[in-house]
């Protein structure tokens, strides 16, 4: 199928690029592997597309003893060759195939917030925020904490009039480590159902996908694994589809939330150990 037709823009700075929507609120291109889709099924029919990939300023990666800011251009496959933050790299290997992730981009797939995503539930472990810019007589920013950021199932905080310009991951706590594990019908596809954890010497936090209209968080200071891992399936709500019944996924987040924990653990000790 074909698109619906829409008019055209194409801003070359933040300030034209959140002008246009403020007047016009329409949908932003970026990397286009969410939004293209949606619009040759027809599932999405804006009147207005508002392509960011000629604004300058947009597509850096800049890593510091706080954490990694990524901006709105920045793909996955460049920011996963960057290797500026360890769990985030171990999540982009797991986004989809090489071919979307030489297009996608990082704050994209953040702002699409579909509750099966991985970057989301990095985003929400790690404690990060989104920048988002409107316009205001001139371009104001906000930051907004992953815990409000994502409201819903593809629903997040950014208005129509605003425009996500980076992600901020912060850095993993001295002593800490992460994990990443998930299961997919095949590799490439969205996860059955996934968990990330950060364990550091206080406390243990872990995230999950596919089981809630959002990222799960759990945190606990609790270092029986198992225990926890109980408590994380306890707090999910996973519905049941073609692919796997609810009882099923809230089986699985509870396996693979010890299997990270003990992974992140592990990690940690042998960062403190060198």
């Amino acid at each position: 199928m074909k698109p619906p037709p829409f008019t055209y823009h194409a801003p070359r700075d933040v300030g034209a690029a959140v002008r246009t929507l403020a007047e016009v609120k329409g949908k932003v291109l970026a990397g286009g592997q969410s939004l293209i889709p949606m619009l040759n099924m027809r599932l999405a029919a804006p009147e207005h597309v508002v392509d960011i990939n000629r604004v300058a300023g947009l597509d850096g990666i800049e890593a510091g003893p706080a954490g990694v800011r990524v901006a709105a251009l920045a793909r996955h496959a460049e920011v996963e060759r960057a290797g500026v933050h360890p769990l985030l790299t171990r999540a982009l290997k797991l986004v989809a195939h090489p071919v979307i992730r030489n297009r996608g981009t990082v704050v994209g797939s953040l702002v699409h917030a579909d509750p099966a995503a991985e970057l989301p539930a990095v985003l929400a472990v790690l404690g990060g925020s989104m920048r988002v810019a409107r316009w205001d007589g001139g371009v104001r920013v906000r930051d907004v904490p992953a815990g409000e950021f994502f409201t819903g199932p593809m629903e997040s905080a950014v208005g129509p009039d605003e425009l996500a310009v980076s992600a901020f991951f912060p850095a993993l706590e001295a002593g800490g480590g992460a994990a990443f594990e998930e299961v997919a019908r095949r590799h490439g596809d969205y996860a059955l159902a996934g968990v990330c954890a950060v364990v550091t010497p206080r406390t243990a936090r872990v995230a999950c996908i596919g089981v809630g209209p959002v990222p799960v968080v759990v945190e606990s200071q609790d270092r029986d694994w198992r225990r926890v891992a109980v408590l994380v399936r306890e707090s999910t709500e996973p519905e049941a589809d073609i692919h796997a019944s609810a009882a099923y996924r809230a089986h699985l987040v509870g396996v693979l939330a010890e299997r990270a924990l003990r992974n992140a653990a592990r990690e940690g000790a042998a960062a403190r150990d060198t």
